[in-house]
This record gives C-alpha cells, sequence and structure tokens, in this order.
C-alpha cells in the first residue's frame, strides 16, 4: 500500500480548494497564484472542509492490479502538496552565471543570455515564472508552480554547462563543481 498516497493533505487558511469528480480536475487558489491538476482516472480526489484536508484514495482492487496504480496513487498525492505549497509559499531556483564577459537580461517576456557563443540565446520566460538578475550574473527564478520553475532552470543550465577545468559555465548556487588539475607542461 502507498504510503505517502494514504496521508492527508493539510490546506493552511487562504487557500481555496475545488474539487470536480466529473472532469477529474483540482483547482487550487492561494496567496502566490492559482494551479490545477487534472489527476488520472485511478485515483479519487476529495477535499474535506471541516478537516480542511485534501485525501487522495484508490479502490483495493486497483490496488491489487499490476500497472504502477500504486505509483499513480503516491504521485498524484505529491503533484498536490506542491500545489498546496506552491501557491501559499512558493518555489524558487538561484543560478550563477561564471565566464568573463557572460551575461544575462531580460527583455519582456524574454531572457537573453551571452554565454561565449557568437549568438546570444533567447529563451522565453513562461506564464507566472518571475526571474530576477543582479549583477547581470545571479538569477532567482520564482513561480508557484514548481515543475515550470525547475524545467526553465534546467533548460537555463543546459545551454551552457559547467566545466570542471576552469569551472566556467550556469550553475546553481548551491552546486560545488569538482575541478579537475588538466594538463601539467614540462618536465
Amino acid at each position: 500500500m502507498s504510503r505517502i498516497g494514504k496521508q492527508a493533505i493539510p490546506v493552511p487558511g487562504g487557500v481555496k480548494v475545488a474539487v470536480n469528480a466529473a472532469s477529474r480536475t483540482v483547482s487550487i487558489q492561494g496567496p502566490k497564484g492559482s494551479l490545477n491538476l487534472v489527476h488520472r482516472p485511478e485515483v479519487t480526489v476529495s477535499f474535506d472542509e471541516s478537516a480542511k484536508a485534501i485525501r487522495c484514495a484508490v479502490d483495493n482492487e486497483a490496488l491489487m492490479e499490476v500497472g504502477g496504480r500504486r505509483a499513480h496513487w503516491g504521485t498524484t498525492r505529491a503533484n498536490l502538496r506542491n500545489m498546496v505549497e506552491g501557491v501559499t509559499k512558493g518555489y524558487s531556483h538561484k543560478l550563477e552565471i561564471v565566464g568573463v564577459g557572460w551575461s544575462a537580461k531580460a527583455q519582456g517576456k524574454k531572457l537573453v543570455l551571452k554565454l561565449g557563443y557568437a549568438d546570444d540565446i533567447e529563451c522565453p520566460i513562461p506564464d507566472g515564472v518571475k526571474v530576477d538578475i543582479d549583477n547581470n550574473v545571479n538569477l532567482t527564478i520564482s513561480g508557484c508552480d514548481r515543475q515550470t520553475v525547475g524545467q526553465l532552470a534546467a533548460r537555463i543550465r543546459a545551454f551552457r554547462k559547467p566545466e570542471p577545468y576552469q569551472g566556467k559555465g550556469v550553475k546553481y548556487a548551491t552546486e560545488v563543481i569538482q575541478r579537475k588539475q588538466g594538463k601539467a607542461f614540462g618536465a
């Protein structure tokens, strides 16, 4: 049985939850924004007004079948918990650009990156995501949707991953680059 799936998700005050069983849609609104989730048909989602908690359930026959129904149960519960946390606290990733002359700037709904290539890289900023740039090299990506924030941070990092010899590239602020010595000249 799923240990994650059977846990109730507490809903803090100021957060509105709407569950539509017919269309399998869960809508959560809070101070940071609103998010929607269409869950799998194997999972049943309900909201208990008196306990202020969201519960996920799956019938016992479906648990015995092979095919990952327990995984859908736990994944649905985890996604709903991430949504509740996102609309209350939000999520953020911090990136650093390391390299001489490398920089980033925002132009409307685009992020323009200079990463040592001949042409600048233009990366669109999704709706609901905010990018703050400090000193042209420190980026803070924030928003209420965990998946969108993480995906944008990973995409920006993938344009120029940090390399181990000089340490140049785009890296997470908490990331530690394992440095290599390189070739030694002379005898």
